[in-house]
């Protein structure tokens, strides 16, 4: 049996961000006069789903709220022990590294989206530390979504559990023993 997990507006904002971070990645690496409008705009779209993400993990379903999958330093390390040992449990929404992982994606796409967005201004266009902690900001975000994509690898095959399928569909298989709403 399967259940809904991950409501629309989530699978929605999730697939928009990860095409954003995309395009940007991709149109920052180019000729900037042949797709600077591109690499804007990707910045652009990628802070605006991150701010309805971040609104949505406060009002929205069950499993989209941050409460519901930030869990405090006890509960993250016991699960990374777990995790280590190879016995950690199924979590039906986030795993508390996943939680923590997400708001990190977040937090660092809106950063990058930010100080991309002050480079363009007046008042600190042209400034080198900005243009510089912008494209290490871009690398840790590469970083962050190699870890996150692992994690999505790793934590699939451990549960037998399609999470990429999961994304697109909303569903995921019903609790079973030992598996943690």
């Amino acid at each position: 049996m399967r259940i809904r997990v991950w409501d629309g507006l989530v699978r929605t904002l999730h697939w928009t961000l990860a095409g954003a971070v995309a395009a940007a990645w991709i149109s920052g690496h180019r000729a900037p006069a042949d797709f600077e409008a591109v690499h804007h705009l990707a910045g652009y779209v990628a802070l605006a789903a991150v701010a309805l993400r971040l609104g949505w993990g406060l009002v929205g379903s069950r499993h989209a709220r941050l409460a519901q999958f930030l869990r405090g330093p006890r509960e993250v390390l016991a699960y990374a022990r777990a995790l280590r040992a190879g016995r950690e449990p199924r979590f039906i929404g986030h795993n508390p590294l996943g939680g923590w992982m997400a708001l990190l994606l977040w937090l660092c796409a809106a950063a990058v989206a930010i100080t991309g967005w002050l480079y363009t201004t007046e008042w600190l266009w042209g400034y080198a530390w900005l243009e510089q902690l912008h494209a290490a900001l871009g690398w840790l975000i590469a970083a962050l979504v190699g870890a996150h994509l692992g994690g999505v690898v790793m934590t699939s095959w451990r549960h037998r559990e399609n999470l990429v399928g999961a994304m697109f569909s909303g569903c995921k298989r019903a609790p079973g023993a030992g598996d943690i709403d």
